[in-house]
């Protein structure tokens, strides 16, 4: 990995996935922002210029807060990124940095045409790394998607914290095909000078056209390993240890609540009906996923299955062939588990390209974090409103 000293930020390219090193010093003089960008020391919004008119935009994040799962996608380029209203008691807009003011204003501008779009400065994106304060260089980005619509890229969404619910924005962004952004252009934007002489040609293109180009990323191996398919931290399997013991003496119930996942994974999912038990003891479930928009749409059926298993317990061989069998021609397939999908059975399915998609553990906190739910307290409790054995 590319690791940037100290003392050669204020010269420096930036290189996708490279290291910009801070200080040693111990207080605020160590931020490597700073010398790199000609921009404040602190915050996750940083800027150039003004609110009536900025030259640039830094974005820095931890990756690590449970509440608002900031998250780089490498293999699509969609970066996700949370506003700066995380505590309750004041307005979305309130913030006492702006920075969801910022938002509104950059994805309203890209929404007005070429005219908007040329009000947009460059957007840079940095992720903390936990050494020091030492940062890495997530990408140039733009707001927006090629599959998002204009009302999906940026929302409010709810959150409920110490009793009180309030609202933050969830921002989605395209991480450029650039892998280096050069000092020169760097240096023009600091300068003040003519932003697109030296400027990478995808951000080129996206400013006079608006199409995304976004760095895609294949995985080396297209299957991943049972770490990979765990909680990234203790909160998260805390709550899969919930969610596990709540279903575990009643496991077909465990279907509802997939089923539920599913709908928070593929919102134009539809008509989800949870059948009758087998005689395995489980239950089946088939639904409709609608491709495409409102009457120019098609659906697509699927089927799934549900495994509430425990950590040292995984999806293997027979339980992956059992829901191959069963989709019928131009369905798909979706496993959920509490657990992980051994090795044998991951690979199997992605070599023979079968159309499964796998969601695992560490899928199940993403998506229930997306949803609002950070912890075992706020999951217990939803599970005892949503899914208890009443329900």
């Amino acid at each position: 990995m590319t690791t940037i000293s100290f003392s050669e930020l204020a010269g420096a390219d930036l290189q996708i996935d490279a290291i910009y090193e801070g200080g040693r010093r111990g207080n605020a003089g160590d931020d490597p922002l700073g010398p790199l960008l000609k921009v404040s020391n602190s915050g996750g919004f940083r800027y150039r210029g003004n609110m009536d008119c900025f030259s640039l935009i830094v974005l820095t994040t931890g990756m690590a807060d449970p509440d608002w799962p900031d998250e780089m996608n490498r293999e699509t380029g969609v970066f996700t990124y949370y506003g700066d209203n995380k505590l309750a008691g004041q307005v979305l807009h309130a913030t006492p940095r702006r920075g969801n003011e910022i938002l509104r204003r950059v994805f309203e501008d890209a929404h007005a045409g070429t005219e908007g779009r040329h009000r947009i400065p460059p957007i840079l994106a940095f992720a903390n790394t936990g050494n020091w304060r030492d940062v890495e260089f997530l990408g140039l980005m733009v707001p927006g998607t090629s599959e998002l619509k204009a009302t999906e890229d940026l929302v409010a969404v709810w959150h409920t914290a110490a009793g009180k619910r309030f609202q933050n924005y969830r921002a989605r962004f395209t991480v450029l095909d650039a892998g280096v952004v050069s000092r020169s252009w760097i240096d023009d934007i600091i300068r003040g000078n003519d932003l697109l002489e030296r400027a990478p040609p995808a951000w080129r293109l996206w400013r006079d056209t608006g199409q995304h180009r976004p760095l895609r990323s294949a995985r080396s191996l297209p299957w991943r390993s049972k770490i990979e398919q765990q909680p990234e931290d203790d909160d998260g399997r805390a709550m899969i240890a919930a969610i596990h013991a709540h279903f575990a003496p009643s496991p077909h119930r465990f279907e509802h609540f997939a089923a539920r996942l599913v709908e928070l994974l593929l919102p134009n999912a539809h008509d989800i009906d949870v059948t009758r038990p087998s005689r395995d003891g489980g239950r089946d479930a088939v639904g409709k996923l609608r491709v495409g928009r409102e009457d120019i749409s098609i659906n697509v059926d699927f089927a799934l299955e549900a495994k509430c298993y425990g950590q040292g317990n995984s999806v293997g061989v027979r339980e992956m062939s059992r829901l191959i069998s069963r989709l019928r021609h131009r369905q798909f397939g979706i496993i959920v588990t509490t657990s992980h999908v051994d090795q044998q059975a991951y690979r199997e399915i992605k070599e023979d390209q079968h159309p499964i998609i796998v969601v695992s553990a560490r899928d199940i906190v993403r998506l229930i974090r997306t949803d609002g739910r950070s912890d075992r307290k706020s999951v217990q409790a939803w599970l005892d409103m949503e899914f208890s054995d009443d329900g």
